[in-house]
């Protein structure tokens, strides 16, 4: 079965599912790279899950460990500028796509890969309604982005009324 990633702490492993407890402290960390390990089906229905009491969204980060691109926008998510927005309005799940091999099948109910490249970026409302989709390839480029436009992005997308 194909895997991916979701904010691991220090509570779970990847060969346990998290307690609806461990759970919920997940989906408020940051995903710590792309796991393969990790069911990605089951952290974004988690997320999902939490995002309806928490009245945040869900942000799906579809990449791979080996992408520089990848890379830097984790650095950019755990900068001072983007990092409490991410806090405040989304609960992020990592998907590991591998070399284009994992979770090609989770991906592609999301966003087209053929297009936007990784990392891909969707954010789902919580009632599991797709709001957008990075398939221009918008943060296929994330080395050349800054802070400032990842902070746009998530503004821009972030849920009704709470900006």
């Amino acid at each position: 079965m194909p895997t991916a990633t979701v904010l691991p702490t220090a509570t779970t492993s990847p060969s346990s599912s998290p307690s609806p407890t461990d759970a919920s402290a997940a989906a408020r960390a940051l995903p710590d790279g792309y796991d393969a390990t990790r069911n990605a089906k089951g952290d974004i229905q988690a997320a999902l899950a939490a995002a309806v009491k928490e009245h945040r969204e869900v942000l799906i980060d579809f990449g791979a460990n080996w992408c520089p691109d990848c890379r830097t926008l984790d650095v950019m998510f755990r900068s001072p500028q983007v990092e409490p927005l991410l806090a405040k309005h989304y609960l992020v799940v990592a998907v590991d796509v591998g070399q284009f091999n994992h979770n090609l099948d989770l991906a592609g109910q999301h966003v087209n890969l053929q297009t936007s490249g990784i990392p891909a970026l969707v954010v789902v409302s919580s009632n599991g309604a797709l709001r957008t989709a990075t398939n221009d390839g918008s943060f296929s480029n994330a080395r050349t982005m800054n802070p400032s436009q990842v902070s746009a992005f998530l503004n821009r997308w972030a849920p009704s009324g709470s900006q």
